[in-house]
């Protein structure tokens, strides 16, 4: 798990937020909705890695641009949170629903300086995450998972699984017969 402590923010760090925060409320936030390439440029500009024919809609809140990696065709959808602290990889072929939270970054509570964690998450290939749905730090995601509406993820989802409700519980099991798994598996 990455941890730092209050040494963290660089100063270079802070201009880099500065510079992202401009930018996101000036061309991003307003930009129209299939501005889709648009939005992707200034990610990029920012070191983003973003696939071909990724969709992130304008309302989508990320924390740091420099820490998200989405594959091929991937959609991220209306007034979702990357809270990326630590990094957050996304696969190909996969939905983040509206007002989603994929959440990077916590505290440790077992010191008294509450000393900042920012553990990744991976999420991985034709994986959905249905609306409001909640991904803790240091998850991981395997390809074929379904997140349902509202769940909140605080451990690993396995392949295939179907998982919901707080905590996130596995429901059932997706029959993969019929996916291409060319983006997975």
């Amino acid at each position: 798990m990455f941890t730092k402590g209050s040494d963290y923010y660089s100063p270079l760090h802070y201009i880099k937020r500065f510079i992202w925060s401009i930018l996101y409320l000036v061309f991003f936030r307003p930009s129209p909705r299939l501005a889709y390439g648009w939005r992707n440029m200034i990610l990029r500009i920012l070191g983003a890695k973003i696939g071909k024919s990724v969709k992130i809609f304008p309302s989508v809140k990320i924390t740091y641009p420099w820490n998200l990696e989405i594959d091929d065709e991937s959609i991220i959808s209306w007034n979702v949170q990357i809270y990326n602290l630590g990094k957050i990889t996304i696969g190909k072929a996969t939905i983040i629903s509206q007002n989603a939270h994929i959440c990077a970054g916590n505290h440790n509570y077992q010191v008294p300086e509450f000393t900042l964690l920012m553990p990744p998450i991976h999420i991985g290939s034709q994986v959905w995450i249905a609306a409001d749905a909640f991904i803790g730090p240091g998850i991981e995601i395997k390809d074929f998972a379904v997140i349902g509406a509202r769940a909140v993820v605080v451990r690993n989802v396995e392949l295939g699984n179907v998982v919901g409700g707080n905590p996130a519980k596995v429901l059932k099991m997706r029959d993969l017969t019929h996916f291409n798994t060319q983006y997975g598996g």
